[in-house]
């Protein structure tokens, strides 16, 4: 929700801005396979009870619908997601990162697909154009696998804490799914106050995946 009012954000905003996801694990412990659901996770993990987690989804449904976005947290299937993050790097390096991200929000928030699924990952894959058989090699073994924690450890020093957290030129941050007017008031405000956007700058944004961090 936070990446499409985000990217509705840009659409108003004259400058070129620069957006790379970074990897961010909500609960690195997480099993593959799982026999709890969303409302049982919420529940246990802030103390409510079962009915006020589903409200909560349900609010959070009507809010994502509102955005253009489709959640279906009653099929949502919980998984660990770090091969997801390990084949988004592997996108990555493709030049396809964009479009990998992209492919597995809406397979695990629309289409309650298994994530943490090699064969569910490699089809998915193979929807923005990578190989199904070069992208299973990867997933059974441990490629990629440094370039996710490289960026967990960054996140951890940054004090970043949740997502979606947006940054900009390492000097500026927007966090929480943020209504669309924010963003752009924001950025445009950045923008004149700052001008990170020009081909000097060494600024980038991020998205709810994370953010390309300018190194010193």
């Amino acid at each position: 929700m936070g990446k499409r009012r985000l990217e509705d954000a840009l659409q108003q905003i004259e400058q070129p801005i620069t957006v790379s996801y970074r990897c961010f694990e909500l609960d690195p412990t997480m099993e593959r396979d799982v026999n709890y659901n969303i409302y049982e996770k919420l529940a246990q993990k802030y103390g409510m009870s079962l009915e006020q987690a589903k409200t909560n989804c349900r609010n959070m449904e009507q809010m994502a619908q509102e955005a253009g976005v489709d959640f279906r947290f009653d099929t949502q299937i919980l998984t660990n997601t770090f091969d997801a993050h390990r084949l988004v790097m592997f996108a990555k390096s493709k030049g396809y990162m964009h479009e990998m991200t992209e492919r597995i929000l809406r397979a695990y928030y629309s289409e309650s697909r298994h994530i943490g699924d090699h064969d569910t990952l490699a089809a998915l894959a193979e929807d923005v154009g990578l190989d199904y058989t070069e992208v299973k090699s990867m997933l059974a073994s441990n490629d990629m696998a440094d370039a996710v924690r490289a960026d967990e450890q960054e996140a951890e020093q940054l004090n970043i804490r949740s997502i979606p957290f947006f940054l900009i030129n390492r000097k500026y941050a927007i966090s929480g799914a943020q209504p669309t007017e924010v963003f752009v008031q924001s950025l445009q405000q950045i923008i004149e106050q700052d001008d990170p956007f020009t081909a000097e700058s060494k600024g980038t944004t991020c998205d709810d995946n994370g953010c390309e961090i300018p190194k010193e």
